[in-house]
Order: structure tokens, then sequence, then C-alpha cells
């Protein structure tokens, strides 16, 4: 086993002392710095992203070296332009390492501490910030927050001008951001957003995943997942509760379990927002094991304490696995290695294996996001970037071999499901066996939200609503959650049966929160919240902070995997059955209509969770300052982004949000969705069965 004596885990860490806070104070507003910064040296306490393939032509690249230096002056140039190009050949990107700040730590600091003309600025400070924290971003030095390619900015010249532009930024001005890059403050009006952000936008015929390589190494267009782009991400915990939601349901519908004692369960991934699969086990009290190649990344979730145990011994893992399920106990392994390797095993030793899922970062195949069996890590980093024709061969074999010794285990009795991670869609464009012609998505599994959060969650309005004290305070984060008791407590004794389960679920999330110590950056909460759930949980957080109770404001937002935020024909979108499940018109409605309802920053995206050009998303971030302005906007603004989802799949026939829409249009008189009416299936058959006679 590695690591029960030999790793010691850190702990939660404090808030910046008065010397580091100082010197961010100084530092931070001063853009493209007036002299140039010293060559930048590679740290090794920190991972870093794999090289990216080169996929840029001599005269490409001539025009990415181009890109670059518009951002610095002339007289640099000679000496940077060698630089760049070394990063170009040698990463595949040019990140302009020298240019990140050192004079200052990288973490979410109080938004009374920024040096900001307009406090709504020094909160998406702090979120940004939050992005960047090594303690949260996968590899914070080549500015990549999750998900493998997950990118906050393309480069640091980005970075700096960003937070400049926001230093500066007065009530009256918004920010434009175009993948990353600050494309300039504007003037516009004190109701406007601050932010407008736009990640991947790109025109549909080129948004293919060579597109996105070539643009990206160009510098002109990012993958900013959903929230690494957004300024939206709070580590691991930001799925944890859907994760949870999605085991517990899954044991529910599947196995006939009340919860999940003596329940095995195997997945992989524990790099970025996978990480949550690890704590999801536990708090579901499941014996599970994670599986994750990169030893810096399973580390770094034991260390925080989100592992229970940490081995490379394949026979280890399953013996813990199979000693807590005997027992009834909750543990999470992380099994450092392939998690191919992991469920032969566990088949050849005939492992009966209850509940069974993979979090690999599939949208990202070719580039870090999924690593071969039969290759070592080190070795797959390598091949990745000088062989990538025949790592990509290495990829889809053991796609086939993946799915094979899945479909075995499942004939033995486990349930498997697409996490929403583009599973399913890779393996079958590597020839595996996953195809079934006689579902609705034409796989053998579901996804997750297909069979488990759609109908149970995303059709009643519930999902990943979020908040962050941008005190710093893990007092004000107690605070908020004591507020969201009362509010779900009261909500409770007034639901109806249909989310009676939901709702009861919510109050044993939000009662084990502290002790379950989610937090891994920002002091911040997910928690799977309805339309007037969200309301009243704002309402009564900018109440305390008008009245002084919470030090600092908060900030409201959500995972863009929600309700009405993404448009994922295999993810968010995949229980919509009416043949819109690949039109975006919801995620794009919502983008505007939070824009002019009150959000204090919005951002649309091309890509997030299943893939570039595989999906359109979109979310927000609002400011709650103790204002009467903030109560009248949190009302408009939450009720609209939760209930054009519900309206949209309502459409869709789907009956959840059938009464959902029905129930939202009783609370409030002033909102009248076009509902549908049903056909028999008979008049449908018999009907065309005599216009094609």
């Amino acid at each position: 086993m590695i690591g029960l004596t030999m790793l010691k885990k850190t702990g939660v860490r404090m808030c910046s002392n008065a010397a580091n806070i100082a010197a961010m104070q100084k530092y931070l507003a001063e853009g493209i710095p007036a002299e140039l910064p010293p060559p930048y040296k590679v740290r090794p306490e920190v991972d870093h992203v794999p090289a990216r393939k080169q996929i840029l032509t001599p005269s490409e690249k001539e025009l990415a070296l181009r890109n670059a230096l518009r951002y610095f002056p002339a007289k640099w140039h000679a000496e940077l332009a060698p630089e760049f190009a070394q990063e170009l050949e040698t990463y595949g990107r040019i990140y302009m390492m020298r240019f990140k700040p050192t004079q200052y730590e990288f973490k979410a600091y109080s938004s009374l501490d920024y040096p900001c003309k307009d406090k709504k600025a020094a909160s998406i400070l702090t979120m940004m910030h939050n992005n960047l924290d090594p303690a949260v971003a996968q590899f914070p030095d080549e500015l990549i927050t999750y998900g493998g390619n997950g990118a906050t900015f393309q480069n640091w010249a980005q970075y700096r001008l960003a937070v400049k532009y926001l230093c500066e930024m007065e009530s009256d001005q918004t920010l434009v951001m175009y993948s990353g890059h600050p494309h300039g403050l504007f003037p516009s009006h004190t109701d406007a957003p601050r932010l407008v952000i736009t990640n991947g936008m790109v025109i549909p015929n080129y948004s293919k995943q060579d597109d996105y390589e070539k643009m990206n190494a160009l510098g002109v267009s990012q993958y900013g997942q959903m929230t690494a782009g957004s300024f939206m991400y709070i580590g691991p915990q930001g799925i944890v509760h859907g994760t949870t939601i999605t085991v517990l349901n899954a044991a529910r519908k599947y196995l006939g379990a009340k919860n999940l004692q003596g329940v095995k369960f195997i997945t992989s991934g524990l790099g970025g927002m996978s990480g949550a699969q690890a704590k999801a086990s536990t708090i579901a009290g499941a014996a599970g094991i994670i599986a994750e190649v990169n030893p810096h990344a399973a580390k770094k979730r034991y260390d925080q304490g989100w592992c229970t145990h940490l081995t490379d011994n394949v026979d280890e893992a399953l013996d813990l696995m199979e000693g807590a399920a005997a027992k009834g106990e909750g543990i999470a392994v992380g099994f450092v290695g392939n998690v191919v390797d992991l469920l032969e095993r566990a088949r050849d030793r005939e492992v009966l294996v209850h509940l069974g899922s993979d979090q690999t970062s599939l949208h990202n195949p070719w580039a870090g996001g999924y690593y071969p069996a039969g290759q070592s890590f080190e070795e797959s980093k390598k091949m990745m970037s000088a062989e990538p024709a025949l790592f990509k061969e290495k990829v889809q074999e053991s796609l086939r071999r993946h799915v094979a010794v899945v479909n075995d285990l499942c004939a033995k009795g486990m349930y498997f499901w697409d996490y929403g991670n583009a599973f399913l869609l890779e393996s079958s464009r590597a020839g595996a066996d996953v195809m079934d012609s006689s579902t609705h998505s034409g796989f053998k599994y579901p996804s997750y939200v297909e069979d488990i959060m759609g109908p149970m969650c995303f059709d009643y309005g519930f999902g990943p609503f979020r908040w962050v004290c941008t005190s710093c305070l893990e007092s004000d984060l107690q605070l908020t959650d004591e507020l969201a008791l009362e509010v779900l407590e009261q909500q409770m004794s007034e639901s109806p049966e249909e989310i009676k389960q939901q709702m009861q679920d919510n109050i044993v999330w939000i009662k084990g929160a502290m002790e379950n110590r989610l937090v891994v950056g920002s002091q911040a909460r997910i928690l799977y919240a309805d339309d007037l759930g969200r309301r009243r949980l704002a309402a009564a957080f900018n109440a305390a902070v008008r009245d002084g109770r919470l030090k600092a404001p908060v900030v409201l937002g959500r995972d863009h995997h929600d309700v009405s935020g993404t448009d994922s024909p295999f993810r968010e979108t995949a229980n919509i059955k009416d043949g819109s499940m690949f039109c975006a018109d919801m995620a794009v409605q919502n983008f505007v209509g939070d824009s002019f309802r009150g959000a204090t920053w919005i951002s649309l995206h091309n890509g997030g969770g299943v893939g570039w050009g595989e999906v359109i998303n979109g979310g927000f971030g609002m400011v709650l300052d103790g204002s009467a302005e903030a109560d009248r906007n949190l009302q408009s603004m939450l009720h609209w982004d939760v209930n054009n989802g519900i309206a949209r799949r309502a459409w869709a026939r789907n009956e959840g949000a059938e009464f959902a829409a029905r129930r939202a249009m009783a609370e409030n008189s002033k909102l009248k969705i076009t509902m549908p009416n049903h056909a028999a299936d008979d008049i449908v058959k018999a009907s065309i069965k005599a216009a094609t006679a």
C-alpha cells in the first residue's frame, strides 16, 4: 500500500497572511510589467500538462508566434520570440511561462482585500484566483483548471490584462473576454453584466477536435470546459453532490437498496472534477475503488482527504473493497493504475461489482484525457506528443478492452452508466462492442442523465446550485449552511410528494456538509436546489450580508451542467426524446436571458464535459452584496435560469417537467409556458401506416 504511513495529509489551508495580501495588492493591477520578468523555472511540486501534439505547419507556427508577441512591446520581441518558439515546439502551446506572477500566492483572497474600484469586480477576482490555486487547479502553471484541457486563460499575458482591467473597472463598464483574451473594457451601464465571456465559439463546420488543437495552438481559441473558463470552479466539491445523488439513486433504482452499505463500486478518475467520486463513495456508504493513472493526482486527493486509502497493488485494492463491503463500511480506495487492469482483475477473481462507471476525460482522448492500458503513465505521455497516431491507436485498443470487461461484469450483475464524459461515444468510435439499436441513444448503457439525473432531478428543476463566501471565512460558510438548512426544512414541509425524496436528500446533504470536509480552495458549497429553493436561499444570504452576519458578499452560480445551462445530446439533454436533443437554443437563450435579468457575469462555451463540438453550455455568476438591487435581481434571474429549462423539457413531453412547469405557473401568474398535447400511439401509428401504404 502507498501511503497510509508514508504520505502526510496536508489539511485545509488558512486565508492569506498580511504580507501576502500586501504583495497581491501591490502587483495585481500592473498588467504587462514595465520590466521583463526572469525566465520561468519548472516547478516539480505541481503537476504539469502533457505536451500537445504538433499540429501547426511552419507558416502557422510563425503566425502563432506573431499572435503571442502582440501582447508585448517590440523592444522585448528579440528576447521573447526564441523563448516562445521553444515553448511551442516543446509543449505544442505558448503559455508565456515567465509572465506568471511570482510575488503573491495564487488562491482565493477575500473580495474585501482586492484593490478594485468596483466591489463586484473584486468578487469575480476571488472566483478567478480560486480556479488557479494549486490545491484546486489540475495544471496551475499552464492555466488548466480541470479536465485535462479546461482552461481559465490561454496564456499568462491574458491573465495579467484581465486582472488589471478588473482592478480598474468602474460600475458602468463591462469587460469582454474572447476565449481567455481580454478584448477590452467597454462603456455599459450599472445594470449590465460586469463581465461577458465566450469560450470556443467557432463556426460549426470548424468544430472538430483537430480544429480545436490548431486554434488553441495559434492562441485564438480555448476549451473553457464548463466552470474553468467562466471562473465558477469550486474544486471537486462542484460535482460531489450530483455524484452522490447518482450513486444513491442507481442503487435505489437498480439494486433495490435503501442505502449503499455493502455495495461495491468501481470507477476511474481522480484528476479534476472526477475526484468527487471518492468523496461521494464514502458519503453514500459504498465500498469504492477509483482508479487513477497519474500518481501525482491520486496522491493529491489522498492528501486532501478525499481517498481513504491509496495503493498501487490491484489485489490489495480489491481486498480492501471486499473487506469494507462485508462490514458495511464506506471507503474510497485510490488505485494508482489503469482501470482496465483493475476491472479485468475483478473479473478474473470473480468479484461481484454492483455499480460501475467511468470519469476519465474522454472529451480529450488524444491529449491526456484517457491513458491506454499496457503503457506506463510516463510512456503514454511521451507517445502522446512524439507519436500521436500510435497513441490514438493504443487508446482505441484500450477502449475496446475496457468495454469488453464492462460487458462481462454487467453480465454477472453490475449496473454501469456513462458519466457524461464521452466514454460511450469514444468507445463506439473505437469499434468497441457498445452499441444497441433498440435503445433511444443507440448505446448498450445509459448516460447517467438519461437514466437518473434527468428524470429524477433536472426535469423537476433540481440542479447544481452553488455559492461562495467571498470573505474566505469558514464561519461565513457555516452560517450559510445553517441558513440553507432552515430554508430546506421549511420547503420540505410545503413540498408535494413528487419531490419529497429530492428534498430529503438535500437536507441530509447540508446537515453533513461541514463534517464531510468538502472544501478545497474557496469557502464554497454545492446543493441540488430547485427554482424556489435557489431564490429562498439567495434571499436569506443577501439579508445576512445586509445585516452584517456575513462579513462579505456571497457569489451565486451553478455548474453549466444544470436544468437549463447545457445542450448536450449524450449528457444533459440525453433524456429529451422529441428529436431536439441536438439543438442548442436552450443554452444560448439562458445566456442571453441571464444577461438582462441581473447576472454579474455570464459565459457561453463550445465544449465542456463531453468535448469540443459536442455541446453548447453557459453559466452565470451573481454577487449578493446586501442591496435591494440584488434582492430584485435574484428573484428575476434565478427564476428564469431554471424555468427556461423546465419549459423546454416539458415541451419534450417529459412527465416530471410537465409537473414542474404547472407548479411554476401556479406560483407565478406572469409565467406562461406553452404546454404539449399528447398524441395517442394508435392514432400516430395508424396514420403513418395509412400515409405510406
